[in-house]
């Protein structure tokens, strides 16, 4: 099997984790969502994964086995992570943070990958919302590198930072935060973290309660001063 076989596979076990994360199992849709123009997905693609072990074939119905849970955890993982990567900290747009992040889900190595989620804080969610299949890195009390984005109980007292994600527990947390400016892109800086958490957005002071202040997500940027 040559590389080229090997990614489209790869992505094919992506798309059935991303399928029943959807609710969806149908083989159909799978070979639709994991087609491209330079490498068409077919029935003999989902044969060779059910030979090798990594999917069961049921009728219309596809399921991944162990180890095929295993591998696809492995490509959503390193595939959000670089929408992560290329989105929060390139800047990139839409489009080209999906192509990048389609190239790199097949190349990067798993001490790569943990690294890049260490630099990035451990993110819980990819761009899109969805979640990020936690790496044993995740769990690590020791950080050799220091995250460039942190939570915001982690971040310096004084610090000014943008906000890169919020991964809030409840939807409607994030409509309210939304209506107090405090979105991904903002700007702003932490003035305490007890009793609550007090931060600055453009000319507003806001506090917050600490549950919500751990589902905020920053990375540092230098103020700009007179």
């Amino acid at each position: 099997m040559n590389g080229t076989d090997a990614q489209r596979l790869e992505e094919i076990l992506e798309h059935v984790w991303t399928e029943r994360e959807e609710g969806r199992d149908a083989a159909a849709g799978i070979l639709a969502a994991s087609a491209t123009e330079h490498a068409p997905a077919a029935a003999p693609d989902l044969a060779a994964l059910a030979a090798a072990g990594l999917v069961r074939l049921a009728g219309e119905r596809v399921e991944l086995t162990e180890g095929g849970e295993a591998r696809a955890r492995d490509v959503v993982r390193r595939h959000r992570l670089a929408e992560r990567l290329f989105k929060d900290l390139l800047d990139l747009g839409e489009t080209t943070m999906e192509a990048q992040a389609c190239q790199f889900e097949h190349i990067l190595s798993r001490e790569a990958t943990d690294s890049v989620c260490t630099l990035l804080g451990h993110p819980p969610t990819c761009p899109h919302g969805k979640p990020i299949p936690p790496g044993e890195c995740c769990g690590a009390f020791q950080r050799t590198v220091r995250p460039l984005v942190t939570g915001l109980p982690s971040f310096d007292l004084g610090a000014t930072g943008r906000i890169v994600f919020i991964a809030p527990k409840f939807h409607d947390r994030m409509d309210r935060l939304a209506a107090l400016g405090v979105i991904p892109g903002s700007t702003i800086r932490l003035h305490q973290r007890s009793p609550s958490y007090v931060i600055e957005v453009g000319e507003t002071t806001i506090a917050l309660d600490p549950e919500i202040a751990r589902e905020i997500f920053v990375k540092p940027v230098e103020s700009r001063s007179a």
